[in-house]
């Protein structure tokens, strides 16, 4: 397909990535680097270069490493330690064209970027997403009675999301407990005896009622709230993570803070329909794109604007460990966009003006508005 002005309002505009991680900051040997292409584990003979993400990097990304698209996977991991990560991370980061990151800061199993880091190599500038299960882990950790959790969490979540450069909160609850559970406020009683079971027996927040609480908390804390749904790795239950789960939730909270689906796939359709009839639900297929790269990007984000209103969808990466995620998602949504929008507009189904909106409120201004980043108040039209 020819390249149109929608091409060219995409390639040009500087992305929000309202969703993203840190880059590593250490070399990566093979397996390392290996270990970050994929939300499964590393299987014996079974190399993630031999899956579309893994070609994806070879086609897309070796060019920006001053390689041959589709260079060896030894070959392309060879210059990449040659030119040493902080110049890989600069090079990728510089590339995706991405002007402000929102970076979840609650997962990092690995050395990876701060927040300032990631602005700074990428020429941009970055806010911070708190995920709550680390807060409400790290009270834990501290030590408090059962009958003081509530009140110790929602302090420290207070503190947290009042922290400069802060702009929203996440939640895991998908690789926790998934969706299916009670969405009424649970009372103090029954957190103060979740709370007791949870503090005994130690570990990760995974205790239903003190999921529910959390989410509530959220709600309380008035901040825009990411909510991983779908694809993710070995640790969800898919079936799980549909997010038409919360529905009865949204019912009787979607009113009162913006509650952002993240991924999605392969629910896009039903994030797309929560979105399309809730009036604070947004969604995104970022994770997604990258891992089906440019090839299908246009695919996936044509299912998830079948029916979501233009004004719901917002970009991200997802990017975490390996700065090319942050290339790729970028470029897949740009290419995706673009090569779908353009497709509407030859066929006169949208009109240019409104797809040259369209792209610059799905890539950049969305995210604006619903954080409330600097220019986001601004409609200009």
């Amino acid at each position: 397909m020819a390249a149109g002005p929608v091409h060219e309002r995409l390639a040009a505009l500087e992305l929000v990535d309202h969703h993203c991680h840190g880059a590593v900051t250490t070399g990566l040997d093979r397996a390392g680097f290996e270990s970050l292409l994929t939300e499964g584990e590393a299987w014996p003979g079974v190399s993630p270069f031999d899956s579309p993400v893994g070609v994806a990097v070879r086609r897309h990304c070796a060019p920006l490493l001053d390689l041959p698209r589709h260079v060896p996977p030894d070959v392309y991991l060879g210059r990449r330690a040659e030119l040493g990560t902080a110049e890989v991370n600069r090079r990728f980061l510089r590339a995706a064209g991405t002007g402000v990151f929102c970076v979840d800061t609650g997962y990092a199993p690995h050395r990876v970027t701060a927040p300032a880091e990631l602005a700074e190599a990428a020429g941009g500038v970055a806010y911070e997403v708190v995920r709550l299960e680390g807060v409400a882990e790290a009270v834990a950790a501290g030590g408090v009675e059962p009958d003081a959790y509530a009140a110790a969490f929602r302090a420290a979540a207070w503190e947290a999301v009042r922290r400069p450069g802060v702009v929203g909160v996440k939640s895991v609850a998908a690789y926790r407990t998934g969706f299916g559970l009670d969405p009424v406020r649970p009372s103090s009683a029954e957190v103060t005896e979740a709370a007791r079971r949870w503090l005994a027996r130690g570990g990760r927040l995974d205790d239903p009622v003190l999921v529910r609480h959390l989410l509530w908390t959220a709600v309380d804390l008035g901040r825009p709230l990411q909510l991983h749904t779908g694809f993710g790795d070995g640790d969800i239950r898919m079936h799980r993570v549909d997010p038409t789960l919360l529905t009865d939730w949204l019912h009787l909270t979607a009113s009162t803070i913006p509650v952002l689906l993240l991924h999605c796939w392969p629910y896009q359709r039903q994030a797309a329909y929560l979105s399309a009839v809730f009036e604070r639900v947004y969604l995104d297929v970022g994770l997604t794109l990258h891992h089906v790269g440019p090839a299908r990007a246009g695919a996936i984000l044509a299912e998830a604007l079948e029916i979501t209103p233009f004004r719901k969808l917002l970009y991200s990466s997802d990017a975490y460990g390996v700065a090319e995620f942050h290339h790729l998602g970028a470029l897949a949504f740009r290419q995706g966009l673009a090569g779908l929008l353009w497709e509407r507009v030859e066929a006169d189904e949208l009109a240019l003006p409104d797809a040259l909106r369209i792209a610059r409120w799905l890539g950049r201004d969305n995210a604006r508005r619903v954080y409330r980043l600097p220019g986001g108040l601004v409609d200009d039209g």
